[in-house]
């Protein structure tokens, strides 16, 4: 398949994720933990550019009998790269990719008549350390150092070759590179990076230099959890307490009352369950969970509803945003000891419902927590 056939699928198949990944561009970015650790694939394209050194040539040249010399040369090309990576943390990802730089050529005319042309194409291979400096909740600086294996493939054709004995050398070298960029989220699986990579290379007749590749590339993250829209909760309605008819032959002992319904609410420090900006409950907040659920015991619960709360410290979107995933992650846990997720319900106030002033650590604190309701009839 020609590379425009290739280029053309693989713009199709972008088109279609990204189309795909935008529809769900308004969910919260409920999974930090996820997208600070996942596997990630993507492809790019650009143009790579270099510079042939026409002042030795020349004088090479000129050297060798030539009174004047005509010279044309094509220094830039299309290049694309594809590459895989590994999400270390939130600041640094390992990447190993394949990339095609193009190809770069001369053409020389000398008087007394002679020509020579030459041509030479870079590919292969590149392990990279990409560094990453978030600047808000989606854009990104990128900073790269890392290693090129690249093959240099080259051509050589007219009638002044001189002391060329290979018209056609290659050879592969292992040399450095190093690259700059800016990432923008679509999503927190799909990415897009604009970026500007420096490879040193060897040009197979033992001169090194540099390409300079200019690129875009989409980045997908593999395995993102699925997102469940946060369902809104209705109160059950209260029990109807019936009266038994009346008996007229003969008087019955009365029926057992019915189960009153009750409510408790319960609330927990946030410090208490979670570690510093974190979702993920600690084991401290798991025994006070466990806590909550044995003084449960002999109620038919209805309805348990987890409410995450945030201090003023942050933006508005992201306290908001912090609350829910606490919220859900409470909830994530009462589910996982038999709770029926389906009597869950989760909400996030962020830093809207302050109990105590924002002015003060101790009134901070008061207000970082997390309130869990329960509604039910004790038997």
């Amino acid at each position: 398949m020609a590379l425009p056939k290739k280029l053309a699928t693989l713009n199709l198949f972008v088109c279609a994720l990204l189309v795909s990944q935008m529809a769900q561009a308004d969910e919260p970015w409920t999974n930090p933990e996820w997208a600070d650790s996942a596997w990630y694939v993507g492809a790019g394209a650009g143009r790579a550019n270099t510079s042939i050194d026409k002042d030795r040539l020349i004088r090479s040249l000129m050297d060798n009998g030539a009174s004047s010399v005509t010279y044309g040369s094509t220094e830039r090309d299309t290049a694309f790269k594809l590459f895989m990576g590994k999400q270390m943390n939130k600041y640094f990802a390992l990447e190993a990719g394949y990339f095609d730089l193009g190809k770069f050529g001369f053409n020389a005319s000398t008087t007394p008549p002679g020509t020579i042309n030459g041509e030479v194409g870079f590919r292969g291979f590149n392990l990279d350390l990409v560094g990453q400096l978030p600047l808000s909740e989606r854009f990104s600086l990128l900073g790269r150092i890392g290693a090129n294996y690249t093959r240099a493939d080259a051509h050589f054709s007219g009638n002044r070759l001189f002391g060329i004995t290979d018209p056609n050398p290659s050879e592969k070298k292992l040399n450095p590179k190093i690259g700059i960029g800016l990432e923008y989220k679509f999503t927190q699986a799909l990415a897009m990076r604009g970026e500007a990579e420096r490879y040193r290379v060897n040009d197979a007749v033992r001169n090194r230099g540099d390409v300079d590749f200019y690129s875009f590339s989409l980045v997908y993250k593999l395995g993102k959890p699925a997102y469940a829209r946060p369902v809104a909760y209705t109160a059950p309605p209260t029990p109807r307490v019936e009266q038994a008819p009346p008996v007229m032959v003969q008087s019955a002992p009365p029926p057992p009352p019915r189960p009153q319904p009750v409510s408790e609410k319960v609330t927990f420090s946030a410090e208490a369950l979670f570690d510093f900006d974190k979702s993920v409950v600690k084991p401290e907040g798991r025994l006070a969970l466990d806590d909550l659920l044995n003084k449960l015991q002999g109620m038919n619960t209805e309805v348990m509803i987890t409410v995450g709360h945030t201090d003023s410290i942050g933006s508005d979107d992201y306290n908001q945003k912090l609350s829910i995933r606490r919220a859900e992650a409470v909830k994530a846990y009462l589910v996982s000891k038999g709770i029926d997720s389906s009597r869950v319900y989760t909400e996030g106030k962020g830093e809207t419902q302050p109990v105590a002033d924002n002015k003060t650590s101790e009134g901070r604190a008061k207000n970082r927590r997390v309130t869990v309701e329960v509604v039910g009839s004790r038997r």
